[in-house]
């Protein structure tokens, strides 16, 4: 199945800018707001009330104040979760980031899931070469497809080593901003979800690579639904498709996200599943991530 019911997301204890990832995250801008923690933890609080209020399982793990952790409400970029019972932990860019593979939360997932195994990339980082999780790669779990664009946080090697390992095919392009600037993460540009994925096309600037990232998607049997370099800078390619214990679908996205949706694209989403979507202005702007970036799912099997 390509969404679960069940997320991972981490309160923050010291959420701040972060001057290690910013040197190359073109989304993240450092605001002159006071309390940025307080506020984030508002967002926070509320952004997981939403979505229990829709019947979704969120598994919530505070932070640790030491050692200081200003990403770790971002748990997609450095651990996934898999069906077959098995976690991946990924090599991570910023040193502080590598800080936030604490065992408290992996201690908290196991009083309700069963981890059978654990697939440890991490080694990469002594190489100097990193593949920042379900940021660098969006999954296709179903056609066990991993869509990646390559960037200083996205190297080719270890997608590779992801894709041997966890037996997917990877489909690796360039994508870059408005300015030029290669994109980040890959989850910020698109988003697939069980009928339709979410991208920002014009980002594939090589024709050929834009073409097979798109006979991709058809070949899956999905339909496109195309946002712009505007769409994409107000995060409408960080989503995530979820469903509930009553098995209701869900489209996840940010406030800013769902405004930045033409009336077309909030239909056509619309045909698929309902949209959930929560103010979280002061992480997206310090932390240069949004509501996807957020939540870690889990597919481990129940206890």
């Amino acid at each position: 199945m390509q969404h679960t019911s069940h997320l991972l997301m981490i309160q923050p204890v010291h959420f701040s800018f972060n001057d290690e990832t910013a040197v190359n995250n073109s989304f993240q801008n450092k605001s002159d707001q006071a309390n940025v923690q307080a506020k984030a933890r508002e967002e926070f609080e509320q952004f997981i009330a939403v979505l229990r209020a829709h019947d979704i399982d969120v598994t919530v793990v505070e932070d640790t104040p030491d050692p200081h952790t200003p990403d770790s409400i971002f748990p997609n970029n450095w651990i996934s979760f898999h069906n077959d019972g098995s976690i991946c932990l990924y090599p991570m860019f910023a040193t502080n980031r590598r800080l936030e593979r604490k065992p408290s939360v992996l201690t908290a997932i196991q009083h309700k899931f069963l981890i059978a195994h654990t697939n440890d990339f991490t080694a990469h980082e002594k190489e100097a070469v990193f593949l920042e999780g379900t940021g660098s790669m969006v999954l296709d779990r179903e056609k066990k497809i991993a869509y990646a664009c390559l960037s200083p946080r996205t190297h080719q090697m270890v997608l590779d080593d992801f894709c041997e390992t966890m037996q997917y095919k990877g489909v690796s392009f360039i994508a870059v901003d408005a300015a030029g600037a290669p994109i980040y993460h890959t989850n910020v540009m698109m988003c697939v979800a069980d009928d339709y994925v979410v991208i920002c096309l014009d980002s594939i600037k090589d024709q050929n690579e834009q073409h097979l990232v798109k006979q991709s998607i058809i070949d899956s049997g999905k339909i496109i639904i195309e946002i712009d370099f505007n769409q994409m800078n107000r995060f409408a390619g960080n989503m995530l498709q979820v469903h509930n214990s009553k098995g209701q679908k869900f489209l996840v996205m940010s406030s800013q996200a769902y405004h930045a949706l033409t009336p077309k694209q909030i239909e056509t989403i619309h045909s698929f599943n309902q949209i959930i979507h929560s103010d979280i202005t002061t992480i997206e702007t310090n932390g240069g991530g949004s509501a996807r970036c957020m939540m870690a799912e889990i597919f481990l099997p129940l206890k």
